[in-house]
Order: C-alpha cells, then sequence, then structure tokens
C-alpha cells in the first residue's frame, strides 16, 4: 500500500509539471523539481510494514524438524564476529569508476555488507584522487597508489576496505608498503573486536604483480616482507591476497595454504589467496565489478576454533621427582633379589614376568600420580593465578568500579609478564641440558600444534604393561612390606660391579656382566614412549645401580637358553598418520613400542656382534658403519657417475630398488645359514633366531575393550638389532666393477650403470641378478614404486633407451628423485634440491621465531638454530655446496640472512659452512681405511709433499663436485 502511495504522489506531481510548462508561465518552469543523482540512487522502496502474526496456541504450532546448519547458516548467526574475517578480493581496474556499483553491493547484497575485509587490486587510484572518491559508509579505506618507483604512471595501486563493525579505524596501522617494478605491495596490521585465543591480532598482505615483472624477484620481495611480518608477530593470522599473474609463491610459502579454487578470469585462477592456517576458507566467485576482466571471490570462513576442535583432556601422570627416585632406590636396595632366581629357576618366561610385576607394583606404591586437565587453546604460561585474576577482571567489570577493574588489569598484566618469563627460562634451561626434546614439545604446545591423532592409535603413556602369556604368581616373592630383607644392602656410593646372583657357567661365548649392564641401562633416555611391559626408560636410568645385577643374572640365563621372553618380544603397533585426513590402512605407518629391557640387550649384543663380521659385510653397504653415512653414500654415487661422463657418448643409468616391508619378509632359517658363514657363535644364533620367531603384536584399538594379537616372524621394526640384522641378510650380495656396482645403504639399494655408446648389457644383467637374488631370499621387490633415473648429458638428440621390466612391469624413468633425503635430478644439478631445502627452511624459521617471542636470546637461540634450522637447511651440503648455481646459491644465502635477522647475530653463508664441512669430509675419508673411495684418495696422494693431486677434469660439472674441490681446499689450506 505504502509503494503504490508513493507511486500515486510521482505522476501527480509529474502532470502538475506538465500542466506548468503548458500554461507559459516562465516562473512555474524554472520553479519545476529537478532531482540530483544521489537523490535518485536514495529513492527505493521502504521496507515493508511488519505484519501481525496470527495468535495460534502452542500445541497447534508446527514443530520445527532437523538442525539449520552449514557455512552461511553460521556466519549469518556470527554476522560481524567471523573467525578468521570474511573476504572478498579480486581485481577491479580502476575503482573510481564502479565506487556507486559497490556501494549498491554492500547496500544490498549481505556477502558484501557483511564481509569484514575488502581486498582490491589495480585500483588506478592517483594521488589526485581525494579519499572521499573511494569511500564507503561503514568502512576504512587504507590505500596504496603505485608511485613513480614502479616505472609506469597508469594503473596498479591497492585498497583495503576495513569494515568497522569487525574492527576499530584507531586499531588499523600500515605496517609495509612497497612499490617498484616487479610487485606492488600492501601490509596491514588490525586489532579487531574478536579473534581467537590462538590469534593475537590479523594481518592482511595486498599484493600486485604486473605481467611484466620478474617473478623472481617479485616472490622474494614478497617472502622478505612476509618474513619480517612474522618475526615481528609470530603468533598473527596472516591472509596474503593479490593478483599474482605468472608468480607462483607457492613454494616460498610452505606454511600457508592456498584457498581460492575458482576461475578468476576466463579459465584461469590469477588471483590466489593464502593464510598462515589450515581449513580457514571456502572460496565461491562472484561476479565482477562493472566491466573488469576478473572476477571478485568470496572467501567464506569455515574455521574452528581449537577450543571447538579439540575439547579438554583429563589424563593421569605420574609426578617424578628426586624424592620418588630415591624412594625407589631404596625399595630396590632392601629387596632380596635371590628370591625371584631361586623361585623360577630356568623359567625365563615367569621369571620375567615376575620380576616385572614386583618393579611396576613398587613404582605405582611409591611414585605419586596427578591428574591434569588441559585445554587445547590455553597457553603454556597460563597458570592457575592468572585464571583466578581473570575472574576477578570479569567480576569487577560487571560491578562497574573502575578504579578496581584498572588494578585488577595492572596486577594481571604483571603477572602475565611474570609467568611468561618463568616460561622462558624453563626453556633456556632445557636448551642448556641440551634435551631438545622437551624444547619440541614446549614449541609444540606454544604453537598449537599436537600429533594427528588417528582412530586406531593410543598414546603411548596410556598404553597399560601387557603379560604375554599369562603368569601364576602362586611363586612370586610376596610384596616388599612382608619379605624378608636381606642383611646386606649393596653400597651404590662408588662404581662397581652390583651384586649379583651365583653367575651359572655360559654355555654362549657372549656373557654379560653387571658393570656392563649397568653401563648400558644408563644410557636410556629418560623420555622415550614406555613399552608394553610398563617399565619406562627414567626408572631404568635412574635406578640402573640397583637393577643391573638382577638384570644381568637374566640376560645372561636368556643368552644361555637361547631363548627370549614371550614379555620381551611383543610390541604394541601404534599407527601413526601419514596424511592429515587418513582414509584407509595404507595412510597409516606402523610404529613399534617395544620393551627397554629388550633394547638394551640388544645394544649389548650388537657391540658383540659388529666385530665378529665385519669381514662379512657388503663394502658398498653404507649404513651402520664407523664414520660413514648418507653423505659418502651420495658422494660416492656421483663420484662414479661425473667421472665416467667425463668420456664422449657416455649415459649413466641408476636403479633405485624399493622392497616391499623389506625387515618383514626375512627368513630366520636363510639368516641363522648366513650367520654361521659370517661366524657367529651356534649358540648366539640360536638366541636370534628365536628373537626373530612368534613375536606377539598387538594393536591398541580405541574403544574395544580387547587387543589383538598376532604373531610375526621377520625382522622386527622398533628395535636395535633390526637395521643390523638386515644389513647382514643382504651382504651375501655384492656387486662392483668399473662399469656397474650395487651400492646399499640398509634396504636402499641402488644400481649404478655406467655405459659407454649405448651398451647396457652388463647393467641389466646385474639387475635380473639382484632380482633373482632377492626371489631367493623371499626379499619383494615393489616393481611400481622402483624407479630408474638417466643421465645423458649428450648434445644430440639421442632416442630414450629402452626401459627395464622387473617381474612383469616396465621401470618408470622420472626426472628426479629422493635418495636418502637428497633430492637428484637427469642433469645432475641441485634444483629440485634447493626448492626442497628452502621449503623445508622456511618452515623451520617458523619454530625459530616462535621461540624468540618468549625473549629466548643469545647463544640459546643460537644452539636451537644450529640443532634444528641450521640441520634442515644444511643437510647434504657436502653434496651439493660446490656445485649448485649462483642463483641457487643466492635463495640459500637468503635464507640464512632471514634466520639471521631472526637470532639478531650475524651467520655464516652457505659458502663458508659447505668449504668447513667439505674439508672435515675429506679428512674423515683419509683417515678411514675401509671407506669405498679410499683406494681414489691414496692414488692422489703426493710423494713429496702433503699435497693432493688434482684430479683430471674435463667438464665443469665433475671440476665443481665434491672431490676436485675438496681437493683444491686442502692444497690451499696447505699452501698456507
Amino acid at each position: 500500500m505504502h509503494v503504490r502511495l508513493m507511486e500515486f504522489a510521482l505522476v501527480v506531481l509529474l502532470i502538475s509539471s506538465l500542466f506548468d510548462t503548458a500554461s507559459g508561465d516562465p516562473s512555474r518552469s524554472r520553479g519545476s523539481l529537478v532531482y540530483s543523482r544521489d537523490q535518485l540512487f536514495a529513492l527505493r522502496s521502504s521496507a515493508p510494514l511488519p505484519k501481525e502474526r496470527p495468535d495460534v496456541p502452542p500445541e497447534l504450532r508446527r514443530r520445527k524438524r532437523g538442525c539449520r546448519a552449514g557455512v552461511e547458516r553460521r556466519a549469518r548467526r556470527r554476522r560481524y564476529r567471523p573467525v578468521p574475517p570474511s573476504i572478498i578480493m579480486g581485481n577491479v581496474r580502476s575503482l573510481p569508476n564502479k565506487m556507486d556499483e559497490l556501494a549498491a553491493l554492500i547496500r544490498h547484497q549481505r556477502e558484501y555488507r557483511e564481509s569484514s575485509l575488502l581486498l582490491f587490486t589495480e585500483t588506478w587510484l592517483t594521488a589526485l584522487t581525494p579519499d572521499t572518491a573511494a569511500q564507503l559508509e561503514g568502512f576504512t579505506l587504507l590505500r596504496a597508489d603505485r608511485s613513480r618507483e614502479s616505472g609506469k604512471r597508469k594503473g596498479g595501486g591497492l585498497a583495503v576496505f576495513v569494515n568497522d563493525r569487525w574492527c576499530n579505524p584507531g586499531h588499523i596501522t600500515i605496517k609495509e608498503q612497497h612499490c617498484c617494478k616487479d610487485i606492488e605491495l600492501l601490509a596491514v596490521s588490525m586489532r579487531p573486536h574478536y579473534l581467537p585465543r590462538e590469534f593475537t591480532h590479523a594481518l592482511a598482505v595486498v599484493v600486485y604483480i604486473p605481467p611484466s615483472a620478474n617473478a623472481d624477484a617479485a616472490c622474494d620481495v614478497l617472502l622478505s616482507a612476509v618474513s619480517r611480518l612474522q618475526t615481528q608477530h609470530p603468533d598473527a593470522l596472516l591472509l596474503i591476497s593479490g593478483d599474482f599473474n605468472h608468480a607462483s609463491p607457492s613454494s616460498s610459502l610452505p606454511k600457508f595454504t592456498q584457498y581460492v579454487t575458482c576461475h578468476t578470469r576466463n579459465n584461469k585462477t590469477l588471483d590466489l589467496f593464502y593464510a598462515n592456517t589450515k581449513e580457514a576458507y571456502h572460496s565461491l566467485p562472484l561476479p565482477p565489478l562493472g566491466r573488469a576482466d576478473h572476477n571478485l571471490v568470496h572467501l567464506q570462513p569455515v574455521y574452528k576454533p581449537l577450543v571447538q576442535r579439540r575439547p579438554a583432556v583429563t589424563r593421569t601422570v605420574k609426578k617424578w621427582s628426586e624424592e620418588a627416585e630415591e624412594a625407589l632406590k631404596d625399595c630396590f636396595n632392601t629387596t632380596l633379589w635371590d628370591v625371584f632366581s631361586d623361585a623360577h629357576g630356568g623359567d625365563i618366561d615367569n621369571l620375567t614376568s615376575c620380576i616385572t610385576d614386583y618393579i611396576n607394583c613398587c613404582v605405582e606404591n611409591t611414585v605419586p600420580t596427578r591428574t591434569v586437565r588441559s585445554f587445547s587453546n590455553s597457553k603454556p604460561w597460563i597458570t592457575p593465578d592468572i585464571k583466578a585474576l581473570l575472574k576477578e577482571k570479569k567480576r569487577a567489570f560487571v560491578s562497574g568500579d573502575k578504579e578496581e577493574l584498572k588494578t585488577v588489569q595492572r596486577e594481571l598484566r604483571r603477572t602475565i609478564r611474570q609467568e611468561k618469563d618463568n616460561y622462558r627460562r624453563k626453556m633456556e634451561n632445557q636448551l642448556q641440558q641440551n634435551n631438545i626434546c622437551g624444547v619440541w614439545k614446549g614449541l609444540k604446545t606454544i604453537s598449537g600444534f599436537k600429533e594427528q591423532k588417528s582412530q586406531p592409535a593410543v598414546s603411548s603413556a596410556a598404553t597399560p604393561p601387557l603379560s604375554v602369556p599369562p603368569i601364576d604368581c602362586s611363586s612370586c616373592p610376596p610384596s616388599p612390606s612382608l619379605m624378608n630383607f636381606s642383611p646386606y644392602i649393596p653400597d651404590t656410593s662408588h662404581p662397581g660391579p652390583c651384586p649379583s646372583p651365583p653367575p651359572t657357567p655360559p654355555c654362549s661365548s657372549l656373557s654379560l656382566t653387571p658393570h656392563q649392564v649397568r653401563k648400558a641401562l644408563k644410557k636410556n633416555r629418560a623420555r622415550k614412549a614406555t613399552g608394553p611391559d610398563g617399565i619406562s626408560s627414567r626408572l631404568l636410568k635412574s635406578c640402573a645401580d640397583q637393577l643391573c645385577g638382577i638384570f644381568s643374572h637374566t640376560f645372561n640365563l636368556s643368552l644361555r637358553l637361547g631363548r627370549v621372553p614371550q614379555l620381551w618380544k611383543t610390541s604394541c603397533i601404534v599407527p601413526v598418520p601419514k596424511t592429515p585426513h587418513p582414509k584407509e590402512l595404507n595412510s597409516y605407518r606402523p610404529v613399534a613400542l617395544t620393551s627397554h629391557l629388550m633394547k638394551t640387550l640388544e645394544r649389548l649384543i650388537l657391540d658383540h656382534l659388529c666385530p665378529l663380521v665385519s669381514s662379512f659385510m657388503d663394502p658398498l653397504q653404507f649404513a651402520y658403519q664407523p664414520s660413514i653415512g648418507v653423505d659418502d653414500a651420495v658422494i660416492y654415487l656421483l663420484h662414479t657417475s661425473l667421472t665416467h661422463l667425463e668420456k664422449a657418448g657416455s649415459t649413466v643409468r641408476i636403479m633405485f630398488f624399493d622392497f616391499s616391508s623389506a625387515f618383514n619378509t626375512i627368513q630366520p632359517r636363510l639368516l641363522g645359514d648366513k650367520l654361521e658363514v659370517a661366524g657367529v657363535d651356534h649358540h648366539l644364533t640360536t638366541w636370534i633366531l628365536d628373537y626373530l620367531t612368534q613375536r606377539p603384536q598387538f594393536v591398541r584399538v580405541k574403544g574395544s575393550e580387547s587387543d589383538r594379537l598376532l604373531c610375526s616372524t621377520g625382522v622386527p621394526q622398533g628395535t636395535v638389532l633390526a637395521p643390523f640384522l638386515f644389513t647382514l641378510y643382504t651382504a651375501d650380495f655384492s656387486y662392483s666393477t668399473s662399469s656397474c656396482h650395487l651400492q646399499k645403504f640398509s634396504d636402499d639399494s641402488a644400481a649404478v650403470g655406467l655405459i659407454t655408446d649405448g651398451d647396457d648389457t652388463e647393467y641389466r644383467e646385474l639387475i635380473q641378478g639382484f632380482v633373482d637374488w632377492s626371489l631367493r631370499n623371499n626379499l619383494q621387490i615393489n616393481a611400481g614404486k622402483t624407479k630408474e633415473l638417466v643421465v645423458d648429458l649428450r648434445r644430440r638428440n639421442n632416442p630414450p633407451p629402452a626401459p627395464v621390466n622387473i617381474l612383469g612391469t616396465d621401470v618408470d624413468v622420472v626426472e628426479s628423485y629422493k635418495y636418502l633425503g637428497v633430492h637428484l635430478n637427469n642433469n645432475l644439478d641441485w634444483t629440485h634440491n634447493t626448492d626442497a631445502l628452502v621449503k623445508k627452511g622456511n618452515s623451520r624459521l617458523f619454530l625459530l621465531r616462535r621461540l624468540r617471542s618468549f625473549g629466548v636470546q643469545g647463544p640459546l637461540l643460537r644452539t636451537f638454530y644450529d640443532s634444528v634450522v641450521g640441520s634442515a637447511i644444511f643437510y647434504g651440503i657436502v653434496c651439493w655446496s660446490s656445485s649448485i648455481t649462483d642463483r641457487d646459491r643466492k635463495r640459500m644465502d637468503r635464507l640464512v640472512r632471514r634466520a639471521s635477522s631472526v637470532l639478531g647475530c650475524p651467520l655464516d653463508s652457505v659458502e663458508v659452512v659447505g668449504n668447513g664441512r667439505m674439508m672435515a669430509k675429506l679428512s674423515s675419508m683419509l683417515n678411514n681405511t675401509s671407506h669405498p673411495l679410499q683406494d681414489t684418495l691414496t692414488a692422489l696422494g703426493s710423494s713429496f709433499s702433503e699435497r693432493l693431486l688434482h684430479p683430471r677434469c674435463v667438464k665443469e660439472r665433475y671440476r665443481r663436485s665434491f672431490l676436485p674441490a675438496a681437493v683444491r681446499l686442502h692444497n690451499k689450506q696447505n699452501n698456507r
């Protein structure tokens, strides 16, 4: 009705104005109604009057069913409290011409009106355009116009509109502004009315990279700006939006997630959006503004705060202290251990289970427990005192007493500073004590990172002790309070052998003394996960003097009988997810938890086995060899390949084999025969075969009352002897000639064929022989995951070689392969490896910034950098430091400089670190007579001086490899 009345009034006014004009009265003609442009835009239909609802009795009203859910429903309910902010972004191409349309959209469409941020590129705003020409009602404008430094006068420009209902205009600050020919950048800091506890504030970075820009230079500027912002504000929500055109910063921003999944210009996605949190946004396309050639993108927030994703966790933990450890030592000192050995005699299973139950009983009665309740979004420095002050602040605010509120706020700030300082000292103490595990745990806590919990997995600390098989404890000794203690109490004030039961003459050549057992027990790490027997590594480490006697007797009894207790062979399988959202069994990695006592015995046996079988080992087995590791394996592979490529018409083919469950497929009978050939004692061989067979395993399924028990045969994972036994199992197949060789690193095997003039007969025979040997030894080669790398540096376009067929499957030829953590490609340069190292280094810098935010500085922060960040950046540096290109070296140096800015002190460049480690590796090779390159280095030695003869190099690629570069450095130092 109201609309019709307005239409009728307009018609009457128009008719009256026509009559006035027709009458010829000039005064009335000049006084006719004239509407301005703004008045016409404001002329719209008013909201309809509210309708009266009929009074329906409650019992007759229709009941609503279901739940109103979904992203849009949640966003509508929260409106101006989105987490994180709702955003509309895009390339607008001349914002002043589209302000009327944008104002109309904000007035009539909810997604525009309720958006927290509007991020636009190519605004075409200039210094002659006032802010009033680009102002929106209810929004604060921040702009960065294109300057003369860009080399262009037309186009460009950035604009950020912040909704006043989401953030107070007084809490908005421009952090950085950059404009050059390659990139335009604007960074804005905002402290909105509401953000979840895991974020301190929000940072929005708007970027425009022109089509003519240098993509690498633009990405470097962006990464530098983002690095500075993350260093200053490690807890902020960082959002990056813009038109990137041909640039792709994904590799430079490994900790960021890209959310634009729709096309923004025709069938291309040029406008991208990154955030430093996962599962935060859902993108939807919107029509472009005016005649712009880019679609707008609406980013709807779907992020759930930590407190909603992870409920509060209540767990019971043991409160270890010096008093509890002393009480346990007193308990074990007054225990008559002879009662255990006399009661069970040679029954190794009952003896082991009874001792385990007794130790666990003593721990349960001595070490106190406490219940801890933790929230996912709680900061580690939040204490009960701070929580009480927060409640007091709320009470003072409700009461309206401003003076009391100021007092409470002042006390709260002081307490928070004090608790943060206490937490900083705690982390510094952990660094000083080389407790990197504790530092990692603290970093995960303060960064909100937690391990992905799978459905069938359980925490190792929550795994109850398991006794397999059931034990009849009727013959076990009584509890400590009822038993007759020995009048003799061992003196532990000085080192020496602990009293032990009378030893039985062993049949095996290996006999362990209490002193050896004590030394091995003290090497246990205190924070390792407890095995199925429930005996913690901390207990074994602290009470080694009291327990070495009984355990030396148990170890010798096990070796004498040639049997391993069933409890020690039992392992708990914990599935660890490989992906964030595992959907199948292959998405989990099984991690086996075994008894720490079994691992201690394995270390003692390993020390006995190594010198016995050293002559039987494969000379090209680089794993578990003294002073030989991953770097040596990669150096040997590259040295043989590059020296062969010096010849004309030569190529190199490398086959990287992959085994399916290599450790689990080993046959104990075949391993026993190989141990006999290697010269291992018969009784020790019998013990090893019993150690490998009938091993009970159980997987604790969440929500089930019983465990799934199964027995496995093979080299068990999660143990000390498993990798060494595998190397023994594969030692009888070795191959090394001038044109082909097979090198191994545990189960990672690589066949290298040095091909001349296309003759690969020997290479194919080597592969076929290794496949046949694997079948005879029950090792299953996974042909689908086995890859081949072909290095052909000849200038002619030669046809690719014929593929190698393994078990009826042609092996795929790849351009790049990750071998022992180092990325090799078919050009033998290091571009792929540099990309991986830069990505990993940026991820580790995040942790360094987190640690610095707590005030940890100086040598402690440098220690953390060397152990955590530097180890990732300089992984395998002796292999690639002398061979990388100048471009890759600059990228690595920029990464080091970013770390230097976080530390606040200068750091050595890649070249300095590489030269130092190359010299150390060369010295290690010269002193190690068993190194595979020892003969090559000996041939380079000079008979007149300590210098080394420089190897003959024809091509630049070999001249810049490890050995020639290390020889040059060695001779340069000797000349000094």
